[in-house]
C-alpha cells in the first residue's frame, strides 16, 4: 500500500480546509465579531501546520489504487471534521467533544442534523461555517483536490468512486481532473444563481449564502430558530425548487449542457426520482387537505417537505410531526429513498432503489423461465452483473449498520419512533426526523454514546458504507 501518497493527501485536505476556514473569518471582519478572530485563525493556524507536517515532502510514487483511495476519503472526511469541530469548542458555544464532533460532522455530510438548542445564540461568522461546510461536503473536498491536485492519471478516479454518492460513478470526460472541474463549475454556477434570487427576495448577503450553501449540499442548517417558516413565500419557492435541482445527477446538467437533450431525457432514475416527487406531493396534498387555509398553502408547504427530505436537505416550514400517519409515513419511506447519485443528496439513492427492485423482477423472472436470458437495463443499457452485486451487498449492509445503530441507541430508552427516525435522519444524511428529533426539536437528548454512534452514521451514510468499514479491516493493512 502507497501510506507516502495518503499522507500527502490527508495533508493537502487540511490545506483546503484551513483555505475554507477564511469564508467565516471574512463574516467576523464583515459583522465586526472580533473576539471571534483569534479562534478562527487558531484553527487555520492548526490545520496549516497539521497540512505541513503531513504533505511537507511530496511522494515520488502519486500512484493512487482503489484500496489507498477508499482510505484517503475515509480518513479525510474524519480529519476535517475534527479540525472543523475546533471553533465550536474554543468559542465555548459547544464545549462537550462528542456535540462538537456531531455538529460538525452533521456539517460536512450535509445532514442537518444539529444538538444546539439555539441557534441564533451563535455569532455570524460560526452560522456561516455551519453553512458552508455543507457546501464542501456536499460536492465533496476531495473532488474539489482532484480539481487542483493531478496525483497520477486516470487513478485518482479512485478517489472520486471513493466520495461520490452511487451505485456506479463514470466520468463525464476522458480526462478525471477536467470531470471534477465540470463538476464543480456546474455547482457553484447553480450556487452562485441561488443566491443571487434569494437576495432579490429581500434576503441580506449574509441569509443569501447560508441558506444558499445549506441548500446546495442539500444539507439544511439554517440561521434562525425556526428553520425557514418565518421567510417569505418567495423565499420558500425558491429553496424548493433549488433543492429539488440539487437532488438530480449533476451530468444531466452536463448533457444539456452540451446540447444533447435526448440523453438527458433519457436518464431513467432522473424520471423516476421527479415521478416520486410529484406523486408524494399529490398524496400528502390530498391527505392534508382542511390542514391548510387554501390548497396554494398546501401545495407551497407540501412541496417543500417533499422537496427537502427527498434531498435530505432537512429544511422545514411546518412541524410534519402534526400530519396524518400515511403523510408521515410517505415522508420516513422518502428518507430512505434519496435522491440521485451523482448528486449533492443522501438517502439509498433512487437508481439503487431501480436496479435492486429490476434485480427482483429478474429473479422473478427467471423462477418461472429457468432458460430464458434476463437483463437487468438502466437507460437503455445493460448493468454489469458487478454493478448489480454492489448495490444488493450495499443493501445488505446498510440494513445491517441500520440496526446495530439502532440497538445501540436504544440504551437511552426514548420511543421507538424516535430512536428509528434519528438512526434513519443521520444514515440517510437528512437531519431531522420523528417526535423527539423532529423538525421542531434537535438530537440534544442523547447521550455522549448515541451522540457518536449517530455521529460515525454521518459519516458512513455520506461515503455510502465502504471507506468506513474498510478503516477496520484487518486486509485493509496488509502489506
Amino acid at each position: 500500500m502507497n501510506y507516502r501518497i495518503i499522507r500527502y493527501t490527508l495533508g493537502c485536505t487540511l490545506y483546503i480546509e484551513a483555505f475554507c476556514f477564511l469564508i467565516p473569518l471574512l463574516c467576523a471582519v464583515f459583522n465586526s465579531e472580533f473576539q471571534y478572530i483569534p479562534h478562527i485563525l487558531f484553527s487555520i493556524a492548526l490545520c496549516v501546520l497539521c497540512g505541513f507536517l503531513l504533505a511537507f515532502k511530496k511522494p515520488a510514487d502519486k500512484t493512487m489504487y482503489a484500496k489507498e483511495g477508499f482510505i484517503s476519503v475515509a480518513m479525510s472526511w474524519i480529519i476535517i471534521s475534527i479540525f472543523g469541530a475546533i471553533p465550536f469548542m474554543t468559542t465555548g458555544f459547544i464545549p462537550n467533544f462528542f456535540d462538537a464532533l456531531f455538529e460538525t460532522v452533521s456539517g460536512f455530510t450535509t445532514t442537518g442534523a444539529s444538538i444546539l438548542t439555539d441557534v441564533e445564540a451563535l455569532p455570524k461568522c460560526l452560522l456561516l461555517w455551519r453553512s458552508f461546510s455543507h457546501w464542501i461536503g456536499g460536492m465533496g473536498v476531495l473532488v474539489f483536490l482532484v480539481a487542483i491536485l493531478p496525483l497520477s492519471g486516470g487513478d485518482n478516479m479512485h478517489l472520486i468512486k471513493a466520495e461520490s454518492p452511487g451505485p456506479a460513478v463514470s466520468k463525464l470526460v476522458p480526462k478525471v481532473r477536467s470531470t471534477a472541474k465540470i463538476l464543480y463549475l456546474i455547482y457553484i454556477g447553480i450556487t452562485v444563481t441561488q443566491i443571487i434570487l434569494l437576495k432579490l427576495g429581500g434576503l441580506d448577503w449574509f441569509e443569501s449564502l447560508a441558506l444558499s450553501f445549506g441548500t446546495a449540499g442539500t444539507g439544511g442548517f439554517g440561521t434562525r430558530n425556526s428553520g425557514i417558516a418565518e421567510y417569505s413565500p418567495y423565499v420558500q419557492n425558491i429553496i424548493t425548487i433549488f433543492m429539488i435541482l440539487f437532488g438530480i445527477d449533476f451530468s444531466f446538467y452536463y448533457l444539456i449542457l452540451m446540447r444533447k437533450l435526448k440523453s438527458a431525457l433519457k436518464m431513467e432514475e432522473v424520471r423516476g426520482y421527479l415521478l416520486i416527487i410529484l406523486t408524494a406531493i399529490v398524496v400528502i396534498m390530498i391527505n392534508c387537505y382542511g390542514m391548510y387555509s387554501n390548497i396554494w398553502d398546501n401545495l407551497r408547504y407540501t412541496a417543500f417537505q417533499v422537496g427537502s427530505i427527498i434531498t435530505t436537505t432537512g429544511y422545514s416550514t411546518v412541524d410534519f410531526n402534526l400530519w396524518p400517519e400515511l403523510s408521515k409515513t410517505i415522508i420516513l419511506i422518502l428518507m430512505f429513498i434519496g435522491a440521485c447519485a451523482g448528486s449533492t443528496g443522501g438517502g439509498i439513492k433512487v437508481s439503487r432503489i431501480m436496479i435492486f427492485l429490476k434485480g427482483i423482477f429478474k429473479e422473478i423472472k427467471l423462477a418461472i423461465h429457468p432458460r430464458r436470458t434476463v437483463k437487468v437495463t438502466m437507460n437503455g443499457r445493460m448493468i454489469e452483473h458487478e454493478t448489480v452485486r454492489g448495490v444488493n451487498v450495499y443493501m445488505a449492509a446498510y440494513i445491517v449498520i441500520f440496526f446495530v445503530a439502532l440497538l445501540i441507541i436504544s440504551i437511552d430508552n426514548f420511543d421507538f419512533t424516535t430512536n428509528f427516525s434519528a438512526v434513519a435522519a443521520t444514515l440517510n444524511n437528512i437531519g431531522p426526523g420523528l417526535n423527539l428529533v423532529g423538525p421542531v426539536s434537535n438530537f440534544s437528548c442523547y447521550s455522549d454514546l448515541s451522540t457518536f454512534v449517530l455521529t460515525v452514521a454521518m459519516l458512513i451514510g455520506r461515503l455510502e458504507i465502504f471507506p468506513i468499514l474498510i478503516l477496520f479491516s484487518r486486509h485493509t493493512w496488509r502489506k
